[in-house]
Parts: C-alpha cells; sequence; structure tokens
C-alpha cells in the first residue's frame, strides 16, 4: 500500500511545506482540486522540480476536454491525472488513450458512483485504476467503510480510498488492502503533520505483515 498526502484547501506556501515536512512517510504527492484552480498547472511544475522523486498526482477531476486537461496535466509533470467516473465515456476514453501515449496513469474517481454495475462498465472500457471517494460534504452525514469497497469487489482493479482517512478510520480501511491510501486534513491539520504522516505509513506497512 502507498500513502498519497492530499493538499486541499491550502496556500502554496503551506502546500511546500508540507510536503518537506512530510516527504519521508508519504509515496505520492496530490495537489488537490481547488490548489490547482487557486494556482493553475505551475504549482504542479514547481512540485514536480521540488520533489522529483515522489509519484505526482493532479487531481484535475476532468469531466469535459479530457485529451486537453489530461495533456495539461502531464505536461506538468503529473505522474497521474484524475477522470471523473460520470465524465462521457468519450471522455474517459480520451484520458486513457493520453495516458497511454505519455506512459502516464488515468485514476478514476467514483465520487458518487452507487452500484457495483458502474465500475464494471469502466473496466470494461479499460479503466484500471480507480479511487473509492467519500466526498468532503458527504463525510458529515456517512462514514467510510464497507459499503465504499464492495463497489470494486471481484474487480481486480487497482484501488485508492480517499474521505475523511484518519488514524482511528485505519482498522476499518487496512483489512480490505487497497493499493493507495489517501490522507489530507488527517496529516495536513495534524498538529505535528510528519508525526501524523509517519505513524500512518507505519501502521500500513504493519498491515502488511
Amino acid at each position: 500500500m502507498k500513502l498519497q498526502l492530499a493538499l486541499d484547501r491550502l496556500n502554496w506556501e503551506t502546500c511546500f511545506a508540507l510536503v518537506e515536512d512530510t516527504s519521508d512517510a508519504i509515496d505520492i504527492i496530490e495537489i488537490g482540486t481547488g490548489v490547482i484552480k487557486e494556482y493553475g498547472m505551475e504549482i504542479v511544475r514547481q512540485m514536480r522540480k521540488a520533489f522529483p522523486r515522489h509519484t505526482l498526482l493532479a487531481d484535475m477531476k476532468i469531466c469535459d476536454a479530457g485529451k486537453h486537461e489530461a495533456r495539461q496535466a502531464f505536461a506538468a509533470g503529473a505522474d497521474i491525472a484524475t477522470v471523473m467516473a460520470f465524465a462521457p465515456a468519450a471522455t474517459i476514453a480520451e484520458t486513457l488513450s493520453v495516458a497511454s501515449q505519455e506512459g502516464k496513469e488515468m485514476m478514476v474517481d467514483l465520487l458518487g458512483v452507487d452500484k457495483t454495475e458502474q465500475v464494471k462498465a469502466l473496466k470494461e472500457q479499460g479503466v484500471s485504476f480507480v479511487g473509492l471517494h467519500l466526498g468532503k460534504d458527504e463525510q458529515q452525514h456517512k462514514q467510510l467503510g464497507q459499503g465504499l469497497f464492495q463497489l470494486v469487489e471481484g474487480t481486480g482493479l487497482k484501488t485508492a480510498i480517499a474521505g475523511g482517512v484518519t488514524v482511528e478510520s485505519l482498522p476499518v480501511i487496512l483489512p480490505y488492502r487497497p493499493d493507495v491510501i489517501i490522507v489530507g486534513s488527517g496529516v495536513t491539520k495534524a498538529e505535528k503533520p510528519k508525526e501524523a504522516a509517519m505513524h500512518i505509513k507505519k501502521r500500513m506497512i504493519a498491515s502488511s505483515g
């Protein structure tokens, strides 16, 4: 399992300071959608320069213009970009095509998806990596749990999990063995972000036996 740090609702300086602080514990740096909207692709480019050894994900949440926006992300230095599961099939196909050409990867964000049939249809399209996602607004009313993981059960898809992940929620998540665990405020709002990230990573490693 890999640990992904989600940088959301943060300013430029804080983003770089947090990655510097936690770099030994994290595997993937995620430039969140709101941060990209605030600073554009330049923050992706500069993060790539500052941390060349980490995998870099641009959370583009592509809904249309798949070819153009995927190319934007990869040209800026992202290794992975995101496209929404509810985007038109043609848009998803365009992003997958660009990723294949560039030797990069697309993650399909399953925000709002609640049926396994929808996930199987994505796999038939050629999707190989999906993100189980409990949205920020939904976190007020729901919790991470079995229901999300049931969406990908038996599909064989590479899976990431995001949405209010904390040290406390790890016992619920770890038995499902997602490929990527995405943590945002559980680290970024911690009193000691480095210690929080290290603790989560150690728990992940310990669960791997």
